[in-house]
């Protein structure tokens, strides 16, 4: 009968400990430990997130307010800056997302990335991880967002609802972070990647429902906007905070995890085979 070998004090060498031995715990925690590294960045200089307050400011601020004197814009009876401040909340989760690819390029000029690579950690828990990441940082710049929006006199739902917008926060800065990680993989410099975060990240905002409900569209950018990611991110956090959303928040909610799954499957493809060579 074999016997476990002992120790210097007593235990078995044998025994590991369950995040080792347990295949899901240990893809969770090394996506854990992706996100704690985002964390520990954050915190060492936040100074990220407060100049990134300052175009939210600016557009609830000065857009906001001016527009909002037009009453062009039908808004379900809200205010003009009520129904632009969810549109800016999602604008500055899917901005600070977007570019989340010039880190994973800067990443892997450094050598960090390979180093990522070479040890067992699964492809996708290096995805997931750096996609829950980047949500984090969409989370701090939501809180501005909407401590802004308290300050200029907007009165939101913030009840037990904003869980909801929490998580829908998660999910969309998900799906635009494995975005930028693809285009990263795909374009491979941070150049090539900054010039085309700047080129779709404006459309991407001006054909949603950010500025203005889907009704007033012409016929094409309807279509545009039905199958534009941010919209449904837009749509869900009108709903919770404003109780003016066009869908049900769950629909809202199943279209942004279900996009950036699809994200995550292709990113977790491309990683090895295009970004770390």
């Amino acid at each position: 009968m074999s016997h476990a070998h002992a120790g210097p004090h007593g235990a078995s060498v044998d025994a590991q400990p369950d995040v080792y031995t347990n295949p899901v715990w240990r893809y969770l925690v090394h996506a854990a430990t992706l996100v704690d590294l985002e964390l520990r960045k954050l915190r060492r200089d936040p100074s990220e997130l407060i100049m990134r307050a300052v175009q939210p400011a600016l557009w609830l601020l000065v857009f906001g307010q001016a527009f909002g004197r037009l009453r062009v814009v039908p808004t379900g009876g809200v205010s003009y800056m009520a129904f632009l401040t969810p549109g800016i909340l999602a604008q500055s989760v899917t901005f600070i997302s977007i570019f989340y690819g010039i880190a994973i390029i800067w990443e892997r000029d450094m050598g960090l990335l390979q180093k990522f690579l070479t040890t067992p950690m699964h492809r996708s828990a290096l995805v997931l991880g750096k996609q829950l990441g980047a949500s984090t940082r969409a989370v701090s710049q939501a809180v501005i967002v909407l401590v802004l929006s308290w300050l200029v006199g907007v009165r939101l739902r913030m009840g037990w609802g904003v869980f909801g917008v929490l998580v829908l926060v998660v999910l969309g800065a998900a799906f635009f972070a494995g975005m930028s990680m693809v285009l990263a993989a795909l374009l491979k410099t941070r150049e090539r990647m900054m010039g085309i975060g700047q080129v779709i990240t404006m459309p991407l905002f001006f054909s949603s429902n950010a500025l203005y409900p889907i009704d007033i569209m012409p016929a094409w950018l309807k279509v545009v906007a039905t199958l534009n990611p941010m919209t449904y991110l837009v749509d869900g956090l009108r709903g919770l905070l404003l109780g003016v959303g066009t869908h049900a928040v769950w629909v809202d909610l199943l279209v942004l995890a279900v996009a950036g799954l699809g994200m995550l499957c292709l990113a977790s493809y491309l990683f090895p085979r295009r970004l770390a060579g």
